[in-house]
């Protein structure tokens, strides 16, 4: 485009000097330019579409990636599968309730609570026990009461999950939703009390996510049947959560729960086990007490 818009006037003056003939210079200049204006378009349409396909497989490197490790977590349960994706929706309905509670009287309380954090929420969540490939199955799958020794062995699949996800996310520049599972599988066994682990943490000091994750993951180890408990109906779930309110869970997130509680019972009924090994019992013996249920328990 350069020479063409170079030679015309170089032939015209060329001509005019030896002939005395005068070109107009004007339209076939413009024309040069427009070719160049049109080449370049073309070249940025090419760039564009090569970046495209790049972040698509990025994203599809990405998305097999959740579904590699969030296989290798369902494989040491046969129904944590179900549990997953329970917890999955769980904590987006957590997380729009808080938002809309937030969001009252004109003030945003929890401006982090966008449609793209909800988002990667909902795909990090499935990661948050995949720290438990590390657990003997001797601790994980045993009947009743844990140990001292025990639940200080398994409550270190914490640890091994952050590990594993943070190994997962070496070399990916800027990727949020491994970074948050990390954040969701190192925090969500703190209590809003700091009696929790790993850190004992306290409060506002808990990622909002692990404070999410605890409440979900809580919720659904009651509301189904576990090997080392029956299932609770949705009424005893409520009020041992309730219960928990200031101890064991950020008050505000129990208070997203009363207003999501319609959204836990559908979901329940929607992604249920498929083969339940107990049947809610209205009123289990001996309450939600003892060895029946552990709302801490780290098998949850």
């Amino acid at each position: 485009t350069l020479a063409a818009a170079l030679v015309m006037p170089a032939v015209g003056s060329a001509l005019f000097a030896w002939r005395g003939i005068t070109l107009p210079m004007a339209a076939p200049v413009l024309a040069a330019l427009l070719q160049g204006a049109l080449l370049s378009l073309a070249l940025y349409a090419r760039e564009r579409r090569t970046a495209f396909v790049r972040l698509r497989q990025l994203n599809h490197a990405r998305q097999m990636t959740l579904e590699s490790m969030t296989a290798v977590a369902e494989s040491r349960d046969e129904i944590s599968g179900a549990h997953i994706k329970r917890t999955q929706h769980y904590v987006r309905a957590l997380a729009e309730s808080l938002r809309d509670i937030g969001q009252g009287g004109g003030k945003e309380t929890y401006p982090q609570l966008t449609e793209d954090y909800i988002e990667l929420l909902f795909h990090s969540a499935p990661l948050h026990d995949v720290g438990k490939v590390a657990v003997p199955d001797s601790v994980l799958f045993k009947p009743g009461k844990l140990t001292d020794e025990e639940f200080a062995v398994i409550r270190q699949h914490v640890r091994h999950g952050r590990n594993i996800i943070a190994n997962a996310a070496q070399g990916m520049e800027d990727d949020a939703f491994l970074h948050l599972a990390a954040e969701i599988a190192w925090s969500h066994h703190e209590k809003w009390d700091g009696s929790g682990y790993m850190e004992g943490l306290a409060g506002e000091a808990i990622p909002l996510s692990g404070r999410l994750m605890a409440l979900a993951d809580v919720y659904d180890a009651l509301i189904c049947a576990r090997q080392y408990k029956p299932a609770f109906p949705h009424a005893k779930v409520r009020e041992i959560i309730l219960k928990g309110r200031g101890t064991h869970f950020d008050p505000a997130v129990v208070d997203a729960f009363l207003l999501a509680e319609e959204e836990f019972k559908r979901i329940a009924t929607a992604y249920r086990d498929p083969e339940p090994g107990h049947t809610p019992d209205p009123d289990p013996p001996g309450g939600p007490t003892g060895d029946q249920v552990q709302p801490g328990d780290p098998r949850q």
